[in-house]
């Protein structure tokens, strides 16, 4: 029997406000604050104590039409942590009201921040608006990514009805590195255009920031280059102005992720200073 969720349903207000300090060699989760379905239940050091990885919990495990999702991270100077989820998120289909999610990320002085969440899917019917912000000091390190699925691909969903609003502004000392908006409603002609999405039904971006970037951004193409998604989707990599950019395009939610871990592998040395630990919860 396939699942679908409720056309209404109690709505969440939740918010999960977390803070990393340097203590010595070790990276502590000094704030742990959460209201409603949202919280992170332990700090976690699978790399040792210079590497903070949390794992943000939504109880509920989907957003419904009214839910409202506040999460802010701040990492401080010299700290470094690494955030992900146990599984994709969900947003419900609803019978008219909107869902919102706004995550609010601030790096200091010296400080990493890996922002490594498993995909986002939209199912048919769903209204949800996604603003992310990330404020980096001058000489912090950021890598992240954000894998959106239209629809279950998996049982043939497609995003005929609904509305996505979408927000992601990156800046560093106060000056945009990346600002992108988007907003579709389901059969939007641009999902079918060339321009646009061209039919696929996921989109993902990766992005990377460091101060080394502008020098070694032409060795670090090249071999980010030549690795390429397994299922041949349609991929793109490209250096900005303190910003590495990858693109996929494509209808599969584990090729996209296991392309991008592949390239954070590549990156996270010279990003982090640390070869790539791949985190244990994918794997459950």
């Amino acid at each position: 029997m396939n699942f679908r969720p409720p056309l209404t349903s109690p709505a969440w207000h939740a918010e999960l406000h977390l803070g990393f300090a340097r203590d010595g060699e070790r990276t502590a989760l000094v704030e742990n604050r959460h209201l409603g379905p949202l919280r992170v239940q332990k700090a976690l050091y699978p790399e040792g104590r210079p590497v903070c990885q949390a794992i943000l919990l939504h109880p509920p495990s989907g957003i419904a039409g009214g839910d409202h999702l506040k999460i802010c991270a701040t990492v401080g100077a010299g700290a470094h942590a690494q955030l992900t989820t146990p599984g994709a998120g969900k947003w419900y289909r609803t019978s008219g009201a909107e869902a919102s999610q706004d995550i609010e990320l601030s790096v200091a002085e010296g400080a990493t921040l890996e922002w490594l969440p498993q995909e986002t899917i939209v199912f048919d019917g769903a209204r949800a608006r996604m603003h992310t912000r990330v404020s980096l000091a001058a000489d912090s390190r950021f890598i992240g990514w954000d894998i959106l699925c239209l629809g279950r691909t998996a049982s043939g969903e497609r995003f005929d009805t609904g509305h996505v609003d979408l927000h992601y502004r990156i800046e560093r000392a106060g000056a945009p590195l990346w600002i992108e908006r988007g907003s579709f409603q389901g059969a939007d002609p641009m999902l079918a255009s060339p321009a646009g999405w061209a039919g696929a039904p996921l989109c993902g971006t990766l992005l990377a920031s460091f101060p080394e970037l502008s020098t070694r951004s032409t060795a670090l193409l090249e071999t980010c280059r030549q690795v390429a998604p397994s299922d041949g989707a349609t991929h793109a990599i490209t250096a900005l102005p303190g910003l590495l950019v990858a693109r996929y395009l494509g209808a599969s939610s584990e090729a996209a992720r296991l392309w991008f871990a592949a390239l954070w592998a590549i990156l996270r040395p010279l990003c982090c200073g640390r070869p790539a630990l791949v985190p244990r919860i994918w794997n459950t």
